[in-house]
């Protein structure tokens, strides 16, 4: 390749499969099943590589295009974790190609109608913890291989639509089913259609009054606030007790947690008493 006919590209891959692609070349490039288009959705800095295992550190940023990459999108996490690759290519001869960058989007920020994100490279992955926690709570989440409680069931999940809702984090339900107080503390809503789809939020508190109304509250607002008649589904909670897991779920068989560890001021100061023995 000569200096003379080199263009950057790079393509944006979304969890939901959405692929975008950008130049800053003044034509289309296509190769690689994407074709790059040469508009101003995303340029890039220049990246910052370490030999061994250093964290390559790097940044993109650009316009918000409703075609390409909206600010709704971004609020709603869509592009949260995409994976992004980065060539430097030849546009005379596009086999010639060379791949500089491969990681994920981080933190994304917004400001006066542009974005610019933090781009995480392979070696980032290294940085989160590795290997089991010896812990008295349960280590598995709710309803997956190893916690094995269905989800599905009618006991454990509901689906509603949106009647009134506050903030986009306290939502108001009328003639709710019967489910027993606190039932979905620490547990999932996930709302499924509507300008919020795909976004969900952790229950800080489910209140039932005496009228059948119960009030959800989350634990932070969601990004986009879902409207009227929009539809969510609500999932149990757990709160990673063995109690929890024995009576709520009569699932103790599956717990992963340790529950007859000693604690922290035992392992601390064992001779502080003979209550600990």
């Amino acid at each position: 390749m000569t200096t003379t006919t080199i263009a950057r590209a790079w393509s944006v891959r979304r969890s939901d499969g959405m692929t975008l692609g950008f130049t800053d070349h003044d034509a289309p490039l296509a190769f690689g099943g994407i074709t790059y288009r040469p508009d101003m959705g995303l340029t890039a800095q220049a990246i910052a590589q370490a030999t061994g295992l250093g964290v390559d550190n790097t940044e993109v940023s650009g316009a918000l295009d409703d075609d390409a990459i909206t600010e709704r999108d971004l609020m709603a996490g869509r592009w949260d974790d995409a994976q992004l690759q980065m060539w430097n290519v030849d546009w005379s001869d596009l086999t010639q190609r060379t791949l500089v960058f491969k990681g994920t989007l981080g933190e994304v920020t917004r400001v006066n109608g542009a974005f610019r994100a933090e781009l995480r490279g392979l070696a980032d992955r290294l940085n989160a913890p590795q290997g089991r926690v010896f812990h008295p709570r349960c280590a598995a989440r709710l309803g997956d291989g190893a916690c094995k409680v269905d989800l599905n069931s009618e006991v454990m999940a509901v689906q509603l639509t949106v009647a009134e809702v506050k903030d986009a984090r306290i939502f108001t339900f009328k003639d709710f089913p019967r489910f027993a107080g606190d039932w979905f503390e620490h547990g999932r809503l996930l709302i499924l259609d509507g300008s919020a789809e795909g976004l969900h939020g952790i229950v800080k508190n489910d209140t039932a009054h005496e009228d059948g109304s119960r009030t959800i509250e989350l634990w932070s607002a969601l990004s986009v606030p879902p409207g009227p008649g929009d539809g969510l589904r609500l999932i149990a909670g757990c709160n990673k007790a063995a109690a929890t897991c024995r009576l709520k779920f009569n699932n103790f068989l599956n717990f992963r947690g340790f529950p007859h560890l000693p604690p922290e001021d035992w392992l601390m100061a064992p001779q502080a008493g003979a209550r600990h023995g």
